[in-house]
């Protein structure tokens, strides 16, 4: 008899539990029942890196000028977010990558010998890289042939003004290209390690290069974001946003002072 009445106990427990199991389903399917949420899953998060184009200076034989077509003004500084900026994040988690060490001597700088002439065509496209970005970033471009830029406007996102470029002997230096991570600092924070190929890369690498006023480019000359940073506050993410990628990209270092001040663009962004 026992026996009997333990089956019996444990048959009806199968059965209770099916049942349960059953109408469960059912509720779920009818969308009476939230759906279960994945352990771990995030609601939010930031893409991979972005973004965010060595020895700045304009080209004496053809127009100088590196190019963005971000416009920012010079007077408002970015408001900082409860939440860091995606892309702001990223730089910062790309930072952390960067080995820190002092810049070595700049003994051997060349630009033309290391970084090849201004400018090459190292993508093939038939126009020389200057003209590409006179073509990227100005606006109301006039060209002259399939490559050569003679007219537009470019609003500078070093200072956020207005420029009027026009192609010729005295008018052309109005509007040059920098090189955001400055060769002559990219020579002194590794590139000489790097082949002739990866140093021209460098040198005409899009992510490294704006179109900007002639006045900024003088002014930063080789500086890395220790020694100079756009006078327009609202593009300095992206300016120094480009530094960390480009220096990442080339296998390059920032110095202590430098990855400081990187750090404290960006915590703003």
């Amino acid at each position: 008899m026992p026996s009997r009445r333990r089956a019996r106990t444990s048959a009806t427990s199968v059965f209770l539990v099916l049942g349960l199991a059953i109408a469960g389903y059912a509720l779920h399917s009818a969308g009476l029942l939230p759906p279960a949420q994945a352990d771990g899953a995030a609601t939010s998060g930031p893409d991979a890196t972005s973004g965010p184009d060595a020895t700045s200076g304009p080209d004496a034989t053809s127009d100088p000028g590196p190019g963005s077509t971000a416009s920012a003004s010079a007077a408002s500084e970015p408001s900082r977010a409860s939440s860091p900026d995606p892309d702001a994040t990223a730089s910062l988690r790309l930072l952390a990558t960067l080995p820190v060490k002092g810049k070595a001597p700049a003994t051997g700088y060349d630009r033309t010998a290391q970084f090849g002439t201004a400018w090459l065509d190292v993508d093939h496209n038939g126009c020389d890289t200057r003209n590409d970005v006179l073509a990227r970033d100005l606006t109301a471009v006039v060209r002259q042939g399939p490559c050569r830029v003679m007219t537009g406007t470019l609003v500078s996102p070093y200072t956020g003004g207005s420029i009027a470029f026009t192609r010729g002997q005295t008018t052309s230096t109005e509007v040059q290209i920098d090189h955001v991570v400055a060769l002559e600092n990219a020579w002194r924070t590794g590139a000489q390690q790097l082949s002739q190929t990866s140093r021209e890369a460098l040198a005409n690498d899009p992510a490294n290069l704006f179109a900007v006023d002639q006045h900024s480019n003088a002014q930063k000359r080789s500086g890395d974001a220790a020694t100079w940073l756009p006078a327009a506050k609202g593009f300095r993410c992206t300016y120094v946003g480009h530094q960390v990628v480009v220096k990442a990209k080339y296998r390059l270092w920032v110095t202590p002072a430098e990855r400081d001040a990187m750090i404290r663009v960006l915590d703003r962004c």
